[in-house]
């Protein structure tokens, strides 16, 4: 088994995560074509996008909008902030 995974995200080859994210095709999906840096890079702005909509991961709509969100994030490369929002780098 490979180390190394040609990343959707990064577009460029790179270290491979250890284990897959979670179950199911879509974190099967995730394991074979995000790198651990992607993935990384992934769950700070999930961090983000959970603070700033304040999210409650027991209801069902927000499950399902931070599931679109690392979709976008990880394979579409459309993942906006939202509105309005500053990083700390700023």
């Amino acid at each position: 088994m490979s180390d190394l995974v040609y990343c959707q995200k990064l577009k460029s080859t790179s270290a491979k995560m250890s284990k897959q994210p979670f179950p199911g095709p879509l974190g099967e999906k995730i394991f074979n074509s995000i790198s651990q840096e992607a993935w990384n890079q992934w769950l700070n702005q999930q961090t983000m996008l959970i603070n700033e909509y304040r999210l409650n991961l027991s209801e069902p709509q927000s499950r399902s909008f931070l599931s679109q969100e690392m979709q976008k994030f990880l394979f579409e490369d459309n993942s906006e902030p939202p509105p309005g929002y500053q990083s700390e780098k700023n």
